[in-house]
């Protein structure tokens, strides 16, 4: 075990151990965006383990989308968006869903954070489905939703904030679309 994680588990705090990582690898299916009520049904609870990046700033996908999988008595994990990366590094990612508010030959509009997500999963030979989005979300998120997380401000005085909320996935990244 890693001296990190000896640290957090003597401070009482739960950890994810490698023996879990071991035993995920290759089944992880990664679950960005809100999708389509569909889009929940047609998944049902299996040998593959689901993860679900938390949708920052709003945390829309670690909300709707966790419930959405619950309902339908699948247990999903939640990572930090930033944590995609770590699980491309360490080959436990099967396949990619990201939702999309708009399609066309070119490409998809996605959550933010997509892009990185299929340039990952390419990198990797991981297949990126898109599949409908439950709404339609705002191209662009005020300056607080970047400055404040939870009401607490987590910014400094005098910076700038940009806060894309989609962006387009070119169709080099996209294995297939649905829905």
């Amino acid at each position: 075990m890693t001296p990190a994680l000896e640290t957090q588990q003597q401070e009482g705090q739960k950890t994810v151990s490698d023996s879990f990582l071991e035993k995920v690898r290759g089944t992880v299916v990664l679950l960005h965006g809100v999708f389509e009520p569909s889009f929940f049904d047609a998944l049902t609870a299996g040998s593959d383990e689901i993860f679900v990046m938390e949708g920052r700033p709003s945390l829309e996908s670690a909300q709707v989308t966790c419930r959405e999988l619950a309902r339908r008595k699948i247990k999903p994990t939640l990572i930090a968006d930033n944590m995609a990366g770590f699980l491309f590094y360490r080959g436990l990612v099967k396949e990619v869903w990201l939702a999309y508010q708009t399609v066309d030959e070119q490409g998809a509009l996605c959550p933010i954070g997509s892009l990185i997500v299929g340039v990952l999963a390419r990198r990797h030979n991981v297949p990126v489905h898109v599949y409908p989005a439950s709404k339609e979300s705002r191209a662009m998120g005020a300056q607080k939703d970047i400055f404040y997380f939870k009401g607490i401000k987590v910014a400094p005085q005098n910076i700038k904030g940009y806060v894309p909320l989609v962006e387009w996935l070119p169709k080099k990244y996209i294995t297939e679309v649905r829905g």
